[in-house]
């Protein structure tokens, strides 16, 4: 498995991560941030310039902290979209929220800090951690492929906080590049970019740059991966899907056996399908008859995950999954001023001082997640982008064998299983062949 983290200063996301976009109402001066509750030039040299501490073991906070805050942003997107396919990436949402959190200051700080479920890590301990968790993602697998690509795109003759800017390119891996913003090209060059990073999976998620515009910030991920045992394309065959509308539909479902790590309650079935050397797997839930999707999904919280991660146990079966893609996208400023972050959006409030120097107050205006993915035979491709624009002013026994047949609504995730970081998660009412 690779890991792609541009680090210059030039130009211009597959399964990608997230854009940021500043705006402000007036021309941005210098101004004084020395108490800005931002790490001080002496809290970057702590955290080394030279990024000689950036091994070591993950931060278990940030791991526990990434699971509580992607299924809090899951159970909030998927209020709004009852009866439709739903699919985030709640590591580039979380990472993009990161990157602008090394920005905020006072109120907006702590707001992110609750969102994020962060409480207790400061800027310093929060990068370190970031920086471990890209570098433990890029362990080399023949069969899988992930690339994590971050930037910073900054309007010409706006001042930033140098800083924050350092931050975000030592530990965060971002290119940093300067536009001019009145020229129309400029939202092509940032597209182009994107398209570059999620190989063409992801496109334009900057329709237009605001006059008030002054950066944009850009995660872009991308995830290719090859099942260890691939399905045979012999075996897949037509049958019947049941949709969450309860129709039922004639759909490509590909066929398996073997030993799978597998576990089940009362609720579901759950399997963990691996890709390459295991390190990474998809996690499959289904719930049994009788229990709907909105039901399994109610349990979906990070203290039930880490438990039902602990008890799946190898065990013999068949499985049926259907192929399909999904391609996805939704604002999120409801979903992240539910979770507490509304000061963040409000520009009376909002304070990222951090970020911008000037005596106008950047807020948070639009944040926009798309995503894509594709299951088959061969594996999952996946690629997700996060654009947030700113503007100033009970346990049980698993069964010998088992046959899990998934021919209706499910939920799944795709797991880093190393780091237990969870790249993508998402629920397929109604599966689109591929």
């Amino acid at each position: 498995m690779k890991l792609q983290c541009s680090i210059t200063n030039a130009t211009l996301a597959v399964a990608a991560l997230s854009a940021i976009a500043f705006t402000c109402c007036s021309s941005v001066t210098h101004s004084n941030v020395a108490n800005n509750n931002q790490p001080s030039e002496n809290s970057v040299a702590v955290e080394d310039q030279n990024n000689k501490s950036v091994g070591g073991a993950i931060d278990n906070r940030l791991v526990t902290a990434n699971e509580r805050f992607g299924f809090k942003l899951f159970a909030e997107v998927s209020k709004h979209e009852a009866g439709k396919n739903v699919f985030i990436s709640p590591a580039s949402v979380g990472l993009a929220l990161a990157m602008t959190y090394n920005g905020a200051v006072g109120e907006t700080k702590q707001a992110m800090e609750r969102a994020l479920e962060i409480q207790g890590m400061n800027h310093a301990e929060l990068n370190q951690a970031y920086a471990q968790l890209r570098q433990a993602l890029a362990t080399p697998d023949s069969k899988v492929e992930l690339d994590i690509a971050n930037s910073l795109w900054a309007r010409k003759g706006v001042t930033f906080n140098p800083d924050f800017i350092q931050r975000d390119k030592q530990f965060y891996g971002a290119d940093v590049t300067t536009l001019d913003f009145n020229d129309p090209a400029s939202a092509a060059t940032i597209n182009s970019w994107v398209t570059d990073k999620t190989k063409g999976k992801i496109s334009n998620i900057v329709d237009q740059i605001d006059a008030q515009s002054v950066l944009f910030l850009i995660n872009a991920i991308y995830f290719k991966g090859k099942w260890s045992v691939e399905f045979d394309k012999a075996k897949t065959k037509d049958d019947t899907f049941t949709t969450g509308a309860g129709q039922q539909k004639r759909h490509p479902i590909m066929q398996q056996s073997g030993k799978y790590n597998y576990y089940e309650d009362k609720t579901f079935q759950a399997v963990s399908l691996p890709y390459g050397d295991g390190g990474v797997s998809m996690y499959v839930f289904l719930p049994k008859a009788g229990v709907s999707l909105d039901e399994l999904q109610k349990s979906l919280t990070a203290s039930n995950w880490d438990s039902w991660m602990k008890q799946f146990v190898q065990t013999q079966g068949e499985i049926s999954v259907p192929r399909f893609k999904v391609e996805y996208e939704v604002g999120l400023n409801d979903a992240l001023k539910s979770l507490g972050m509304g000061v963040a959006f409000d520009p009376n409030r909002a304070n990222f001082t951090g970020i911008v120097q000037g005596s106008e107050n950047a807020f948070i205006s639009r944040v926009k997640h798309k995503t894509f993915a594709e299951v088959n035979e061969e594996g999952t491709e996946a690629a997700a982008v996060t654009s947030i624009e700113m503007r100033v002013t009970s346990v049980m026994r698993p069964p010998k064998t088992f046959r899990m047949m998934i021919d209706h609504p499910f939920f799944f995730a795709i797991r880093d299983n190393k780091t237990g970081t969870i790249l993508f998660m998402g629920s397929i009412v109604d599966p689109v062949a591929t």
